[in-house]
């Protein structure tokens, strides 16, 4: 039998690893030097946050679930350097229990969120019309403050599969010791840490506790992100203080930037629209309902009859490790799918099931799964395939490759040992492909990045200013350098605004910059 429920949508957000995760009780601690006065406001600014943000923005669910339409004019006129009594009057204003401190370390996570990674924050803002709802459905269940929805911003970005360096994973970013402890089933076929839902309701229940041991939400938040063990040390070496800020460096480093950018992702997506912040969605299917499927089940079977890309099943499914839904009879799971196909999956569920059954489930049995280095996916055979070696350029990332050659991401990742989706310009990287199609693969390294785009039926337009130019004497010019954006060049020049480099250099918006490019300045003087 088959239970349909009608669900909000939950999809799959952004790429690759948050790393703001639940870090180990035993991180180095920092002597306590100076009092929060006079704290180095540049060494807030975690780098982690940004070095995410910079992943998250190239990551292939971006470039290909969002749609950045490079011919719409989105405006670079939002405020800049607004004076303190704004943001103070603002916070003021938002109905609040945790309590929503400002000082100048917030101040620059706001910067961080309005200014210098909009194009992260608007894609954020538009996942979060989709996960809020889940995300206060659950808060209010256990009577806990709704702004806790924002803790999810720091943690993953709205991104359910993302798996930090020290292993924590999913939208709450749990830790797999943890997440046992939480309840939340973890096999070779399903982890729970990646269900909006379930794992919603874990760290809901977590940070209850948490907020039971210190009757403090930052304490709790501070908690939640670096464990108990820390904070007690922290508030132990402190001489028993149990404020925040002056624990603050007490606290493992990267600790001590996630209360304040807690702060400032809550102010940025209560006052997103006074910073000219406009959402963006992402392109796929956002209507969704969910059947309750009570026998194994491979995505493969659901996309051939259905005629809905696997890419989509993993989207909506995240919770799940192999594209295979382990039901039974006693123990049903769930399957998310577009409204539009739902009713159809009801009248075939037979066939669909039935679908090559013995290919996929020999016996009726699952199949053992291919091992691999805790990686969340079984890596495609290479027998019978042929190699093909691809030398990386620059623009280049994991995403745009893997589309090119028409391989997942977790391959070609898995191929190469690919680390956080970090590649280099030379890096000569294997691809393997079905042998008749060898030779068409192989004429791809030699093709432009507008062929390469245009073989895949995705625009070039963000590429098509890589044509090399004579410099022009009368002006300046600066080399864009990976993470830089219009705003953050123009404060390199005395005089010079962002609008004024992207007039001059016909860029619409940042979507327009690519490493390596060389933009006009004009010379003052």
């Amino acid at each position: 039998m088959i239970y349909i429920f009608s669900l909000l949508l939950f999809t799959n957000a952004l790429a690759q690893e948050a790393d703001t995760a639940h870090t180990l009780d035993d991180l180095q601690l920092e002597a306590d030097t100076t009092g929060f006065n006079a704290l180095d406001v540049d060494d807030m600014l975690n780098p982690i946050f940004s070095d995410q943000m910079d992943s998250m923005m190239s990551s292939w669910d971006i470039q290909n679930r969002f749609h950045f339409d490079n011919s719409e004019v989105r405006t670079l006129d939002y405020p800049k350097n607004l004076p303190d009594s704004v943001y103070i009057n603002r916070f003021k204003e938002i109905e609040q229990v945790v309590d929503l401190s400002y000082n100048s370390v917030v101040n620059n996570y706001i910067k961080m969120y309005t200014e210098k990674r909009r194009d992260l924050v608007e894609v954020m803002l538009g996942l979060s019309a989709y996960y809020f709802p889940i995300f206060e459905e659950t808060l209010d269940k256990y009577d806990m403050p709704l702004e806790i929805k924002y803790l999810a911003i720091i943690e993953s970005a709205l991104n359910p599969t993302a798996r930090s360096r020290v292993g924590a994973n999913g939208l709450w970013q749990f830790m797999y010791g943890t997440a046992r402890n939480m309840k939340l089933e973890i096999t070779s076929f399903v982890d729970e840490r990646r269900d909006p839902i379930k794992a919603t309701d874990a760290a809901a229940r977590y940070l209850t506790k948490l907020h039971d041991i210190y009757g403090d939400w930052h304490l709790a938040i501070a908690a939640y992100n670096c464990g108990p063990g820390n904070v007690n040390r922290a508030i132990r070496r402190s001489g028993g203080k149990r404020n925040y800020w002056e624990i603050y460096y007490r606290l493992p480093r990267e600790t001590r930037g996630y209360v304040p950018a807690f702060i400032a992702a809550t102010y940025t997506f209560e006052y997103y629209k006074e910073h000219n912040l406009v959402p963006r969605f992402p392109e796929i299917e956002l209507s969704v309902d969910t059947v309750m499927v009570n026998d194994y089940l491979h995505f493969d079977q659901v996309s051939a009859k259905l005629h809905i890309e696997k890419e989509q099943l993993r989207a909506l499914n995240p919770m799940y490790r192999r594209d295979v839904i382990p039901a039974k009879a006693n123990k049903p799971y769930p399957l998310v799918l577009p409204n539009d196909v739902i009713l159809d999956f009801v009248d075939q569920d037979t066939a669909i099931f039935a679908f090559e059954r013995n290919k996929y489930f020999p016996n009726n049995t699952l199949m053992d799964p291919t091992s691999s280095n805790s990686s969340y996916f079984t890596p495609v055979d290479i027998k019978g395939k042929a190699k093909v070696v691809y030398t990386v350029k620059a623009g280049d990332n994991v995403g745009f490759i893997s589309s090119w050659f028409h391989v997942r991401t977790s391959d070609l990742r898995y191929w190469n040992n690919i680390n956080r989706d970090i590649i280099r310009v030379g890096q000569k990287l294997a691809i393997y492909v079905p042998e008749k199609d060898k030779e068409k693969y192989e004429q791809v390294a030699s093709m432009s990045f507008a062929e390469k785009q245009a073989s895949i039926g995705k625009s070039s337009t963000p590429n098509t200013t890589r044509t090399t130019k004579p410099l022009d004497p009368n002006f300046e010019y600066y080399t864009v350098r990976k993470g830089d954006t219009l705003w953050d060049i123009a404060q390199k020049y005395a005089g010079i605004s962002a609008d004024e480099i992207m007039r001059l250099n016909e860029l619409k918006n940042d979507r327009g910059l690519y490493i390596g490019q060389k933009l006009k300045i004009k010379r003052k003087g």
